[in-house]
């Protein structure tokens, strides 16, 4: 191979490869040539005859792109509504999956909404350099994402309500061959309700084989009062036991913080929320914004969510990896050791075959607080 099928940014643009660009929508399901935006509407052939699947039932996987390779998807766009006459819960019900090659079981599973760095079931904007959020909830991700002989992408609708628009685009490139070292993308969510005091929580644990560690989104609930934030972020790289080779030195740190994220303001304490390219805190609310009832009030536990995404540095493992943070706070006697709510998703790119995953909880029990 004469040149590199992953050199996408602005500095190689004037570089020409072999590469043949694709495009996959409602209205061109297989990516066929000549093929975009044939259907009609009732302004004529070719006027949005389809822009999206409608539908979709409650309890059905619809397939949003399957392909044949070498190839590598390089951007994802998909915007749904975050709530129907059911519940508000739409982004946490909608589950992403996506295969590699000859895979019966995800290389990516993650409710939809904690894919693209929105958890709680919420949407809000986020400015980062693979994960992009415009208003209102349109997701975008520019991971890329290789596969040599076939690729497919799959949501499956667990809300109790059909979801009446679906709108995506997938738009990959198709090369006569990828670099022997090409490893494929991952993702995976989990989540503790409640997490055990003095045991630290785990982000990603079982992965074997050869790869890099590529980025991080926490959903943190806090159940307790006082400074969150003291928990480090442990790695745990090739047969780490007891204690792990790289750890951070708290929670706020990782994600590129300092002495909390919070300022003064006329004497009250004020929360920051960022975007940057690789690193933010995209969201924070106590409030239900969405739900209004004449009989309760609308206040709910602090939900925070953040990202780190390890493109410059990202962490080299050869034989296993694991990925954990504590939950430990700080108040006017010290440290404490906490229990809160942690929701996460680990983005990391490995040789296959991969461990499978854990099951994904129940809808119910990914429902925020």
């Amino acid at each position: 191979m004469n040149y590199n099928p992953f050199m996408n940014g602005l500095s190689s643009l004037p570089l020409m490869n072999n590469g043949r660009s694709r495009a996959i929508t409602a209205e061109n399901p297989d990516g066929k040539v000549g093929s975009g935006g044939t259907t009609a509407s009732h302004l004529g052939p070719s006027r949005k005859g389809t822009p999206c699947i409608r539908n979709v039932e409650p309890g059905t996987t619809v397939t949003l792109a399957e392909m044949e390779g070498p190839g590598i998807i390089e951007h994802i766009w998909i915007t749904v509504t975050d709530q129907t006459e059911k519940d508000c819960y739409v982004l946490r019900d909608l589950v992403l999956r996506m295969y590699w090659d000859d895979e019966t079981v995800p290389s990516v599973e993650s409710p939809l909404g904690d894919f693209f760095c929105n958890g709680f079931a919420r949407g809000c904007t986020v400015n980062s350099l693979p994960i992009v959020v415009n208003p209102t909830r349109g997701f975008n991700s520019y991971f890329p994402m290789p596969f040599r002989k076939k690729a497919k992408i799959t949501i499956e609708n667990q809300h109790e309500a059909p979801i009446p628009a679906l709108f995506y685009q997938v738009d990959y490139c198709l090369h006569d061959e990828l670099p022997e070292n090409t490893a494929y993308f991952h993702a995976q969510w989990n989540r503790q309700r409640i997490t055990n005091k003095a045991e630290d929580y785990v982000i990603l644990d079982n992965v074997k084989g050869k790869g890099q560690y590529v980025g991080t989104y926490l959903a943190l609930t806090t159940l307790e009062r006082y400074w969150w934030g003291e928990g480090e972020v442990k790695i745990y790289i090739d047969g780490d036991k007891q204690y792990p080779t790289i750890c951070g030195t708290g929670t706020e740190d990782y994600f590129g913080g300092a002495w909390s994220f919070a300022t003064q303001k006329d004497g009250k304490t004020v929360e920051n929320t960022y975007c940057t390219p690789f690193m933010g805190y995209p969201y924070y609310s106590n409030h239900d914004e969405v739900v209004h009832n004449f009989y309760h009030n609308d206040d709910v536990p602090p939900m925070r969510g953040f990202y780190r995404f390890h493109i410059p540095d990202p962490i080299r493992f050869n034989e296993d990896l694991k990925v954990t943070i504590q939950q430990i706070g700080v108040y006017k006697k010290g440290l404490f050791e906490r229990q809160d709510d942690v929701a996460s998703v680990a983005y990391w790119y490995q040789t296959e075959p991969h461990n499978i995953f854990n099951p994904l909880m129940s809808k119910e029990e990914r429902w925020p607080r």
